[in-house]
């Protein structure tokens, strides 16, 4: 006889895919350090180790990037998936714990209810 502990799919998937949990969030946010290199962005959530961004431009994988957030200044993070305008990248160093919640307090969004259609 066999016997295994059941765990859902959905906690599986967020348990190995990320170091912590993602705060939705909607802010603008700049890409690039100083001068004319610094593009737009939108970052819709966001950890103590990354974030999700909307560009205006596509972003390749692997590459590194400056974020400059608001509240949080700039942090330097490196792009670990692109499609298209959307891409996710990873921050070189954590984000302080206590500024992490407050800024994410400050930017919350309620998160919608995802379809399975």
């Amino acid at each position: 006889m066999l016997a295994a502990e059941f765990e859902p799919a959905v906690a599986i998937a967020r348990g190995s895919r990320r170091g912590s949990p993602r705060a939705p969030v909607s802010l603008d946010a700049r890409i690039g350090r100083g001068g004319l290199d610094r593009t737009l962005c939108r970052v819709t959530d966001i950890s103590l180790h990354g974030a999700r961004l909307h560009t205006y431009s596509p972003l390749e994988e692997g590459a590194m990037i400056w974020l400059t957030l608001p509240q949080l200044g700039q942090v330097c993070a490196t792009i670990m998936w692109a499609d298209d305008f959307v891409a996710g990248c990873v921050f070189h160093a954590p984000l302080d714990d206590e500024l992490f919640a407050k800024f994410a307090e400050t930017h919350a969004v309620a998160e919608r209810p995802r379809s399975f259609s």
